[in-house]
């Protein structure tokens, strides 16, 4: 059954045509895009568009035009030029009024500038309320957070980074999640990004890590997922979506993430005076990061991560070792609400789960298989996130804290406990009964590894 979209080929020396640039995404903004909740065509042909397709070399690319598909005829390019240069115009006449280092939030609106910067003067405390940042940022939260991050760990001066380039590239990065997604959005990446920055302060990372560690480990947690649609590889899979084809049903999220923001790299040229070796290394890095997180291969990363721990053989003076510790930080980052705060973390709790429900809404309305937990009138929130928290989140964290015994380690473990025991005081309420909230779980026993799996294949 054939659902989705399938993009044609676009050779990079032929135009573009015109159905093609009223389309804001390969995913999004498909012919099947009701199947995503995407809104009206007509509003999204006035947005950035960005496809990605498959080339003669078989790698997927990602081009991108701003562009609106008029039948009055196009935008001239005048105006083009000024569309794409209006942040820059902007960026730079604030530059020119004081010193970036005396003043790292420069690029704040000033009227959220002042509580903005009490807040991220505490950028690496576990209680980060990543919520009130993006309201106090007015929806910016990816990219101001990771930009100060980037300025904080002196990444710019030292790589001789265009701050214009990093910016555009930043901006362009938070227009590419999709904001419909109640889960899989721009805070969710900026909520990952500042997780990986309390993860590269823990003592064994900061006394290891290089600077292009660091930078790779920034650069792969805002882009983990961008482009997300908000469902998951099996819903790709069988709606037959030409990403599936293209990745032949492997990592198909993971590697659309990946390309989306090699991609954006290219585009913007953040790395464009360096060396085309070092650049092209600093691609495939990003990707690996990346593909670390497909949930689907949960167990041969956490399988090797114990066999170290057990052989005590991890040495971070190996490039290599120091990267799968930054793979593990990453997956620990990706999937670590259930360590945060209760108050934090049950809405991400909640978000997740409306996510899960809405697939399994459309998975309905198409007469196609619901997924697991994605029934919401065979699961509750509290049923889900007990699952998710037994059989992924406990095993991962279980084995961090080996790798990493620390307050912060501790402090994650102790939430993760409390809020499991929240959930599961709520679910006899939800499911009617105590006897049937009882029967939960001895109902997801039977499965942990497919029901878990599934869940966590929606967060990749």
């Amino acid at each position: 059954m054939e659902l989705c979209y399938q993009l044609p080929v676009l050779p990079l020396d032929r135009p573009v045509p015109k159905h093609v640039l009223s389309r804001r995404g390969a995913i999004s903004f498909s012919s099947s895009s009701s199947l995503f909740g995407a809104p009206d065509p007509r509003q999204l042909s006035q947005r950035r568009g960005a496809i990605s397709y498959d080339s003669s070399d078989q790698t997927a690319l990602y081009i991108r035009m701003l562009a609106r598909a008029e039948s009055a005829g196009s935008i001239p390019v005048r105006r083009i030029q000024r569309l794409f240069s209006f942040q820059r115009h902007l960026l730079s006449s604030r530059l020119l009024r004081g010193p970036p280092h005396l003043n790292p939030l420069h690029i704040l609106d000033e009227d959220y500038c002042g509580q903005a910067k009490c807040m991220l003067e505490k950028v690496g405390s576990w209680n980060f309320n990543i919520f009130l940042f993006d309201r106090l940022t007015n929806g910016n939260s990816l990219v101001y957070l990771t930009f100060n991050l980037l300025n904080q760990y002196g990444l710019i001066e030292l790589f001789q980074l265009d701050m214009v380039k990093v910016r555009r590239f930043l901006v362009l990065v938070q227009e590419d999640y999709h904001n419909q997604n109640p889960y899989h959005n721009a805070v969710h990446a900026a909520d990952v990004t500042q997780a990986m920055h309390c993860y590269l302060r823990e003592p064994k990372l900061a006394q290891s890590l290089t600077s292009c560690d660091i930078l790779l480990g920034l650069l792969a947690a805002a882009t983990h997922d961008l482009d997300h649609p908000g469902v998951n590889q099996p819903f790709l899979i069988k709606t037959n979506h030409y990403l599936a084809a293209l990745y032949q049903n492997t990592s198909v999220l993971e590697n659309h993430h990946w390309r989306s923001a090699v991609g954006l790299l290219r585009e913007t040229e953040v790395f464009s005076h360096l060396p085309t070796e070092d650049s092209l290394s600093i691609e495939r890095q990003l990707g690996s990061l990346i593909l670390a997180t497909d949930i689907s291969r949960q167990n041969e990363y956490l399988s090797r991560f114990r066999t170290h721990l057990d052989e005590d053989d991890l040495c971070l003076g190996n490039a290599s070792h120091r990267h799968f510790i930054l793979q593990m930080a990453l997956k620990c980052a990706d999937i670590c609400n259930p360590c945060r705060p209760w108050e934090l973390s049950k809405q991400w709790s909640e978000k997740v789960t409306e996510e899960f429900f809405h697939q399994g809404d459309i998975e309905k309305k198409h007469k196609l298989e619901v997924s697991p937990l994605c029934d919401s009138e065979a699961n509750t929130i509290a049923s889900v996130q007990i699952g998710f928290m037994t059989y992924v989140v406990e095993p991962l964290f279980a084995e961090w804290a080996r790798f990493s015994d620390t307050r912060l380690s501790q402090t994650m473990l102790g939430h993760l406990g409390l809020n499991k025991a929240s959930w599961s005081a709520m679910e006899p309420e939800a499911s009617g009964s105590s006897e049937e909230g009882e029967s939960e779980p001895a109902q997801v026993t039977e499965e942990p590894s497919s029901r878990a799996l599934s869940q966590g294949s929606q967060k990749s």
